[in-house]
């Protein structure tokens, strides 16, 4: 039952985070403009992984995706790519996890079985989790990086007007699912080993001999031939049963025998 509970438990916290996952790699507020140093603004600007966003103080909001590819830097697609090799290997997790529970029965698939196919998702929920959790921190890190950039900028007098970002609820929403896809991968795992069957023991099976039972003796013996015939059956010495010989026929005795 605790194998069960585990093995669906991290089947549904996967699931969140997957469709954590994509949800912020959907989201456009990635990076947020900063108004500390100008609350009051008639245009407040946004952007996400694939479009940047202007909302106006009327509340019209107008939005440009990025129509080129080479002209963005190369932190940025490597966050892309991480993100959608993300949500590529989470959903395969899925799906290979849902025919690997053990509540669900598909023909006569064996709990070894079972137990490959759901360590084989929470593989691929843990790589998931940190391809997810990856790129949000390096666009973080690329955030925080042109922050102090355009701080020492503006106080140095180089340039009046800066526009400087910060920390969108994408990136909140990234670490959280990146997370929740890490644990629900690390509890498929677990859930793996409570699968595997037991390795199967073989008990030793004592074979009787059919009949009377022999008894042996460590005295000396004597070893016959096997063709020797009955002694109540002998009736004189030249009534000897006829041996077989190699070809298989009988050998009758001679009249030199009965003299």
């Amino acid at each position: 039952m605790s194998t069960t509970l585990c093995q669906v438990m991290g089947f549904l916290v996967a699931s969140l985070g997957v469709g954590g996952s994509i949800v912020a790699t959907a989201m456009d507020t990635w990076s947020t403009q900063d108004l500390y140093d100008n609350p009051v603004t008639a245009v407040f600007q946004y952007q996400g992984l694939w479009r940047s966003c202007v909302r106006q103080s009327s509340g019209f909001t107008e939005c440009r995706p990025y129509f080129t590819i080479l002209g963005l830097p190369a932190m940025f697609q490597a966050v892309r790519a991480l993100m959608i090799v993300g949500i590529v290997l989470g959903i395969l997790g899925l799906l290979v996890c849902i025919f690997a529970l053990k509540c669900i029965r598909i023909g006569s698939m064996e709990d070894s079985a079972k137990a490959n196919m759901t360590l084989t998702s929470g593989i691929m929920f843990i790589v998931a989790g940190l391809c997810a959790i990856t790129g949000v921190s390096v666009f973080a890190n690329m955030l925080v990086t042109n922050f102090w950039m355009s701080t020492t900028t503006m106080f140095q007098g180089m340039q009046n007007v800066q526009n400087r970002y910060t920390f969108g609820s994408a990136l909140f929403v990234g670490w959280v699912a990146g997370g929740l896809a890490l644990v629900g991968g690390i509890m498929m795992c677990l859930a793996c080993k409570g699968l595997i069957p037991e390795e199967s023991r073989y008990k030793a099976v004592s074979y009787n001999a059919s009949g009377r039972n022999i008894s042996y003796r460590t005295g000396p013996y004597k070893v016959g031939s096997g063709y020797e015939a009955d002694p109540k059956a002998r009736k004189g010495t030249g009534y000897e049963e006829a041996a077989r010989s190699e070809d298989g026929r009988r050998s009758y005795p001679s009249k030199h025998d009965y003299v």
